[in-house]
Order: C-alpha cells, then structure tokens, then sequence
C-alpha cells in the first residue's frame, strides 16, 4: 500500500500523521466491512436456505452476523491504523462489561443460546401443534428468545426458549402420518369377534383413516367391568384439528354401530353389602 504520509505532510504539517491514520482506519474498515456484507453474510445466507432454514430463522442470524462483521471491521481498522493500544483497552474495557453483563442476564443468555438450538435442530416450526408438561398449543411465532403459543381456548402462551429445550416435548405433527389410538370397552358377555369387526368396518368406511398402515385391533385388558378392545389406526399430514375431527367421526361411528348390533359399551359397577341396624333392632339386640 502507498504510504499517504510524504503527500499529505505538505498541506497538513504536524497532523499528517493523524491524518493518515485516520485514512489508514477508514479504507481498511470499509474494505473489509463491505466484503462482508456482499460476500460473507449473502453466502451464509445461502448455505442456511440450502440447509431448510425458514425465514423467520434466518432472519435473527442474519443480523447476529451483522454485527459481527461490524466488530471485525472495527478491529481490524484499528490494527491498520496503528491503533493498536486504543483496541486493547476498548476490548478490555468490552470484555469486562460483557461479563458484568452475563451475570446479570444469565436467563436471557440461556434463553437465547436455546433459540439458536432451535432454529438449527427444528424441532418444530410455525404452524405445528406442540405438547410440553400438561400443556399444548399450536406455535404462532418463533424468537431467540421465547416462543409464542395458541393454546386450544385461543390463549396465547409466552414460553422461554430453555423451557422447551430443558423439558420433553412432543411433536406429533412432526411426520407425514400419525397413530391414534381408540381404545374401546365391551361387555364380558359380547361376542370379541363380532365387536372387532364393527371396529374395522368403520375404520374402512371413515376417509380420514389411512389403508396403509391398515388400522390393527387388538384386545388390551381384561377390566374390572369390561373387555378393551384398542384399535390403532393412521392419519395422513395430521393437524390439531384433523386429529381430532378424525377420531371424533370415528369413536362417534363406532358407538352407533354398537347400539345398532347390541354390542354393550358398560359403565363402571359396584355392589354394595353389608347390614343396617335400626335403633329397635339394637334395643332388641340388648
């Protein structure tokens, strides 16, 4: 590179020094501070479209990444510029705030670090219905903070990211297909075979239900007051609201046809012994 100094000595005397810092600090910070931005950050850009990451994912890293190529601009201009001292002390003075700092946000730290796990692990997305502890709820938007949820009775749901990464959390939308399970209780007296058949025979007539896998009935207890029959059948592309509707229409069309063949569907059944006395028969008894 050209040093500047000898030219600029003649009109700027004692300050041609300074000067060419100044000139020393603002090429190299431009230089590399552009190469970033039309290089690095629009092929990282690419590499994450490559990978499936959803815009409102990419997004957040993207500016991360701004910042960052701003923080190297900087450092390395104050390196071309012989500022070397005055970047030293700036990064001490930045590395004792960053920890004063990370002690005081230990929560949004961990929150955001959770973030960026899921935004790269996707473990779900917009749109999927989610259940975590006793709760569900379908994700309405995705931060690197937190995770804003629909509940089923319209309410929304604020949930830190380290919540949903720290807990177990089930996605059953996650696949093209999903298993439901219908359990189903008839008497001891009903003849299994003919229950069966109803079962399956529904399952056929219902479109929602998939041929394949072909739904599987099986008996899974032998209960106090009733045989269970579980049916397991699947579901295509499956939502909050198919799911449900699905095995609505089918329990639904499963009880009819139970009435319809006198297959009973029993209820729970105690029996009660024992002997009452009346204060005559205690007298008697004296």
């Amino acid at each position: 590179m050209v040093d500047p100094l000898p030219i600029l000595e003649p009109f700027f005397g004692g300050y041609a020094g300074l000067v060419t810092q100044v000139i020393y600090f603002v090429v190299s910070f431009l230089v590399v501070y552009l190469i970033g931005k039309i290089a690095v950050i629009p092929m990282v850009s690419r590499v994450m479209k490559s990978r499936g990451l959803e815009e409102h994912a990419r997004k957040p890293i993207n500016k991360i990444l701004s910042l960052g190529v701003l923080f190297i601009a900087l450092a390395l201009a104050f390196g071309f510029a012989g500022l070397g001292n005055i970047l030293l002390a700036l990064a001490t003075i930045a590395a004792a705030a960053t920890l004063a700092i990370g002690f005081a946000l230990q929560d949004v730290i961990k929150n955001f670090v959770a973030g960026i796990f899921i935004f790269i692990e996707k473990p779900f997305k917009i749109g999927d219905w989610i259940i975590w502890g006793d709760n569900s709820g379908i994700v309405e938007d995705i931060s690197m903070r937190v995770t804003r949820l629909r509940t089923f009775d319209n309410e929304l749901v604020t949930v830190p990211n380290s919540f949903l990464t720290d807990t177990e959390l089930t996605n059953p939308v996650a696949k093209d297909k999903l298993r439901i399970k219908c359990p189903f209780g008839i008497a001891y007296d009903d003849d299994i075979n003919k229950a069966t058949k109803i079962i399956l025979d529904e399952a056929e007539k219902n479109n929602g239900i998939m041929d394949d896998p072909e739904p599987i009935v099986r008996l899974t207890d032998l209960a106090d007051s009733y045989v269970e029959l579980q049916c397991n059948v699947w579901v295509s592309e499956p939502s909050r609201r198919t799911f449900a509707k699905i095995k609505s229409d089918y329990v639904k069309a499963v009880k009819e046809r139970f009435d319809e063949e006198d297959i009973t569907i029993p209820f729970p059944q105690r029996e009660l012994s024992g002997h009452i006395e009346t204060p005559i028969e205690e007298e008697i008894s004296k």
